[in-house]
């Protein structure tokens, strides 16, 4: 089954492996993607679905030196080379479009502010151009600048599908901009985006509508990380964690979204299994960060019926030709974790392809 093809909206996958969204840093200063980008993302083709790393809709959402953005011509431009390198192999790539909220520092938004659901700063420190920093204490978003923000999430998707990506993913997971928001530990807002499970999906809600209307339900997906607690956002109350993503997952599934993707460490009990009849649509499952999905783990989620597809990080990371070493029981590359953030090529794009 994992090798089998499927359909994702109007999209016909030849198999149910996903490359995940991989923070990979080769964007440089100006946040365009190059040949190096292009050459990364074409090489692995022959996954049913690549989604791209995360790139941010506005300058304030940037979250990482070296991250691409999806807002300016050039950018825009680089991803087009980029999505007609994929398309010319017969692959298929949507982009993740990544607000990074107080996962930043001005330093890194060029002196954009930093701005969170709540002025709650994240207890870490970041890489910038000047080194290790602290991450500031972000500039509380008001209700009135809210519709602002959204819009940036419309306008990069709408770049994004310019620049030839066969849709968007949005990211609300991973403790960036849209799960800050669903998290009461750093979204502690009283006004109508804040307080009750409710309040807190509401932003979310409204973002995923907005982009919908924009380009198209068929074009859109959506990424959730409930329980992954990760940069100061942390899920702890069961009970709330799941109400919360129940009234998310209810209120988008009529929209009949491309796919929901879960990041989670048990996508086989019942809160995700709970999301996915709920959700009653293309199904995506990616079983950890930092927990490296194994070829029999990824056969038995989908053989089982726990998922549509599998979103594999590090094993495509290493293996530009997964989907046919998996099949076919190769041998596989392993990944070497210290060139994962470096510059360049090496472990980047120097990864071989299986030699007969």
């Amino acid at each position: 089954m994992l090798f089998s093809p499927m359909t994702l909206g109007e999209l016909e996958l030849p198999n149910r492996l996903v490359m995940a969204p991989l923070t990979r840093l080769r964007s440089g200063q100006e946040g365009i993607p190059g040949p190096l980008v292009a050459e990364h993302y074409r090489q692995r083709a022959s996954l049913g679905l690549i989604v791209s790393e995360g790139t941010y809709p506005s300058p304030a959402g940037r979250s990482y030196p070296g991250q691409p953005g999806i807002v300016t011509p050039e950018q825009i431009a680089g991803w087009k080379k980029v999505t007609d390198a994929v398309h010319a192999e017969g692959g298929r790539i949507f982009a993740q479009v990544m607000h990074g909220g107080r996962v930043s520092h001005e330093d890194i938004t060029g002196g954009h502010q930093v701005v969170a659901p709540s002025a709650i700063a994240v207890e870490a420190e970041t890489r910038t151009s000047k080194g290790k920093q602290a991450h500031p204490v972000p500039h509380a978003l008001t209700t009135d600048e809210l519709p602002g923000v959204l819009q940036e999430f419309v306008q990069g998707s709408r770049n994004a599908i310019e620049a030839g990506f066969d849709g968007v993913e949005l990211h609300s997971a991973n403790g960036y901009l849209l799960h800050e928001f669903l998290a009461p530990s750093s979204n502690q807002r009283d006004d109508i985006y804040g307080g009750t499970p409710e309040n807190r999906a509401r932003f979310v809600i409204e973002v995923v509508k907005a982009v919908v209307e924009a380009v198209g339900a068929e074009r859109v997906g959506i990424r959730i990380s409930p329980e992954h607690n990760v940069q100061g956002v942390t899920e702890l109350d069961a009970a709330d964690v799941r109400e919360t993503y129940r009234l998310l997952v209810d209120a988008i599934a009529p929209l009949n979204l491309a796919y929901l993707s879960i990041l989670h460490k048990d996508p086989t009990g019942e809160l995700v299994q709970d999301l996915r009849s709920r959700f009653n649509g293309a199904f995506l499952v990616n079983t950890g960060f930092g927990v490296i999905t194994t070829r029999d783990e990824a056969i038995s989620l989908v053989a089982d019926g726990h998922a549509d597809a599998v979103v594999v990080g590090r094993p495509a990371i290493a293996n530009p030709d997964l989907a046919r070493r998996w099949r076919e029981g190769l041998p596989v590359n392993e990944p070497d974790a210290s060139t994962f953030y470096a510059d360049g090529a090496e472990g980047y794009t120097d990864y071989p392809a299986y030699q007969n």
